[in-house]
């Protein structure tokens, strides 16, 4: 026997039906996996930065007094510092990757970086964030680059796809032809059509496997010279200043040296019983330093093919090297967290200060050294850059000899040597980094701690922070928060960039559903059922459509023409309900529960119709962004109000008397109903086939039925005329007081379905639901 869905109707109805014996599963297909949308909650501060630093470099424009720093975090954003005498101001966030930025570096005015994305991209340094290209080359995550100082057009690259890649940076950034090319993050993230741009979008197509075709190459036909030869992943990259020698290393433990002009390999250097992790040449080309995860630092004679010198100076990873101009002295860091001054022809080496953090790269500035780490925030420390044999004269030093540093140590007795500064002159602060969240049962607060053990509540359908808790116990409090209800699980999330990143994909996203009066919305109707992820959609995307009608709007004026009313579409649950006035202004009307903040916006991340992923903030998308851009069933559902078909979206159950009860038999069958349906709705089912003493008369069957706002307002046409004349309705007269149990346990009237079959009847098998007659009033 098959069944009808009772579709919820304009009044907010909400409907149960009888569950048949098997589902219609004819001509089913299993749908393909559409793209991804996820968007990144940030903090109160988006001037810094929320996640470790990976990476920086220091610009000393001829032009300006004052110099600027860069740096790259594992955000996945970039930021500039103008930096005069003591002070760091922040001046601009450069945002396009989706992933860790792992290195930066300037080629004349170019800001070169590259990320765990699989990108290198190309910025002008000292605009406000616009990337100018993005260079698509690599397989795998990108690790590091290298710049030849004196020759900008001049970048390599490297990775854990074991590729290597020389690039003409003049030639990579050549514009590309107006056609149907890809332009990447050219300011918009754009796929730009020479005779349609700017257009606004009247229709919605799905992405075919036919227009989501890529490749890696170039669109305008540029490729770079490769230096293959590496058979596992580069973690290293070092070229001389006019770009005429490029040393790479990685896991496979030897210095591989490369003609970058040519791609051709020159020579392979063995020594390092490690990944090699850092690589440093001197402006000639003739020595290259090497730090190993072995703990060692190296010197080679790239002349006579050799290690000339090793200086046991780390107990751990070497990580970060940085030498001074004329190649007399070596900073380095790593794992054990020390930043150590070395003289390369003395061996001399003393300990310059101790971090809090292991490092990872390290940048001369004059006088002094910037250190970035795998904290968020970024360190000066005085390194006597012009003179640094100073230093040596403040502090005890030690003979970096080519001992392991156990047995270099046990020369010094076992003392552990003192740094010579204890705090750094000037740090630029950041956000501590979120490591630990847990989603709680509402699916909409999320629970976080971060690196400083601050624990807060956020509410991830407006991207803010509604509690700050301080430090307190994260267990302590999670249990603390816990709620007995059940939501879907609508989105994933992770906090891989020091962040809140919320995965939306559908179908799935769309399965979560709250009943308006649960969000306080003022003058909804008692039965009005949200979407969670339709309104976090409408309210991500407010800006955009806001750009797109005033674009849309502007061009049709200028044709003499109104906007169109495909343009602006009528929406999955209609505000006329909610407000008076149904006009085209209130179809994108953002509810309050879900208006996300535009002094902090969340960032949106997702791929466009050639599989290439981008990223911007949600005020910066400008509306000329359609479904090549962003994914087609997020315009479809924000646009045309349309959702994909949910499942699971109905709990089946039996309802029964209790046991020894004198209540009456109301039904034989299966019942099914939505899974948010609230227990006090059972109740007044209940109360409606109890009153009425032949309920067959109704015309409506056995096992289905319509539940209205008010007790008994579906089946009124059934009563008498004499009480509907009277006014006094029979249940009035004599209404007993139900109580709806499971499992024996009497159930609150504000409990869903759904949470009564997760905490309460915890039973594979249909819920079975029991009533009895408490009383009568």
């Amino acid at each position: 026997m098959g069944f009808h869905i009772i579709p919820k109707n304009v009044q907010g109805t909400l409907a149960m039906h009888r569950v048949g014996s098997a589902g219609n599963t004819s001509g089913s297909t299993r749908p393909r996996r559409e793209k991804r949308l996820t968007y990144v909650l940030k903090d109160t501060d988006d001037t810094k930065h929320c996640a470790g630093i990976n990476c920086l470099t220091v610009l000393k424009p001829s032009s300006s007094s004052c110099d600027y720093l860069f740096t790259g975090s594992r955000d996945g954003t970039l930021k500039r510092w103008t930096i005069d005498d003591d002070e760091a101001r922040f001046s601009a966030t450069y945002e396009s990757h989706v992933d860790w930025v792992n290195d930066v570096v300037l080629a004349g005015n170019a800001l070169i970086s590259c990320s765990s994305d699989t990108t290198v991209k190309i910025w002008n340094s000292l605009s406000d964030g616009i990337c100018t290209r993005t260079l698509r080359q690599h397989s795998d995550y990108v690790i590091r680059l290298a710049a030849a100082e004196k020759n900008s057009n001049v970048v390599a690259s490297g990775g854990l796809g074991g590729e290597v890649f020389i690039w003409d940076i003049e030639a990579a950034a050549l514009p590309v032809a107006k056609s149907t090319d890809v332009i990447d993050d050219e300011g918009s993230n754009k796929l730009i059509n020479s005779g349609n741009y700017g257009l606004p979008m009247t229709s919605l197509r799905s992405v075919t496997s036919s227009n989501m075709s890529m490749n890696n190459t170039q669109s305008h036909g540029y490729n770079p010279t490769a230096a293959k030869g590496h058979k596992e992943s580069v973690y290293a990259l070092a070229m001389n200043d006019t770009g005429t020698i490029l040393v790479s290393g990685g896991t496979e433990k030897v210095i591989r040296v490369w003609d970058p002009r040519t791609g051709s390999k020159n020579m392979k250097l063995r020594g390092h019983n490690d990944n090699i992790r850092a690589l440093l040449l001197d402006s000639t080309g003739r020595f290259c330093l090497s730090g190993s995860s072995d703990s060692m630092i190296r010197l080679w004679d790239l002349g006579q093919q050799r290690c000339v010198h090793s200086y046991s100076v780390h107990t751990d990873s070497v990580w970060a090297l940085a030498s001074t101009p004329s190649f007399s002295h070596v900073y380095s860091g790593g794992r054990d967290l020390s930043l150590y001054l070395t003289d390369l022809s003395t061996r001399e080496s003393i300990l310059l200060s101790t971090n809090e953090q292991p490092i990872l790269q390290l940048a001369l500035q004059d006088d002094g050294i910037w250190v970035a780490t795998t904290d968020s925030s970024v360190h000066r420390w005085p390194a006597e850059g012009c003179y640094p044999q100073k230093v040596f004269q403040r502090g005890v030093s030690f003979l970096a000899g080519n001992l392991s540093f156990s047995r270099a140590r046990a020369v010094l007795e076992g003392s552990t040597p003192a740094p010579v500064y204890k705090d750094p002159s000037f740090t630029i602060k950041g956000i501590p980094a979120v490591v630990q969240h847990e989603i709680l049962n509402n699916r909409r607060h999320v629970l976080t701690k971060d690196t400083s053990g601050a624990v807060k509540l956020w509410e991830i359908t407006r991207g803010v922070v509604v509690e700050d808790y301080g430090k307190v116990s994260f267990e302590e409090k999670k249990k603390e928060l816990f709620e007995m209800v059940s939501i879907p699980a609508w989105f994933t999330m992770d906090t891989r960039l020091g962040s809140l990143s919320v995965h939306l994909d559908t179908p799935q996203c769309f399965s979560a559903e709250m009943y308006a009066a649960d969000l306080n919305i003022p003058g909804a109707p008692e039965d009005l059922k949200i979407n969670l992820a339709q309104e976090t959609l409408r309210g991500l995307l407010a800006h955009w459509i806001t750009k797109r009608r005033q674009r849309s709007g502007s061009q049709n004026s200028s044709n003499g023409e109104g906007i169109s009313g495909r343009d602006i579409s009528s929406r999955n649950i209609s505000l006329s309900r909610i407000d008076a006035d149904d006009s085209a202004e209130n179809h994108h009307l953002v509810l309050h529960a879900f208006e996300f903040s535009t002094v902090s916006p969340p960032s949106i991340i997702t791929e466009d119709s050639q599989g290439h992923s981008w990223r911007k903030k949600i005020t910066e998308l400008d509306g000329s962004q359609d479904e090549k851009d962003i994914p087609w069933w997020c315009l479809d559902c924000v646009l045309n109000g349309r959702i994909p078909p949910r499942e699971n979206t109905k709990c089946s159950f039996y309802l029964h008397p209790c046991e020894g009860s004198t209540a009456q038999v109301l039904t034989q069958g299966k019942l099914s109903a939505p899974r948010i349906l609230r227990v006090h709705k059972v109740v007044n089912y209940v109360l409606e086939k109890m009153v009425i003493d032949r309920p067959h008369e109704s015309g409506i069957p056995d096992g289905q039925f319509g539940l209205a706002p008010g007790v008994g307002q579906s089946l009124l046409p059934s009563l008498s005329d004499s009480s509907l004349r009277s006014g006094i309705k029979p249940w009035q007269k004599r209404k007993p007081s139900i109580e709806i149990l499971c499992n024996n346990q009497v159930l609150l009237p504000d409990m869903s379905l759904a949470t009564v079959r997760t905490y309460i009847w915890k039973k594979p098998e249909d819920l079975v639901l029991n009533y009895r007659v408490v009383q009568n009033r």
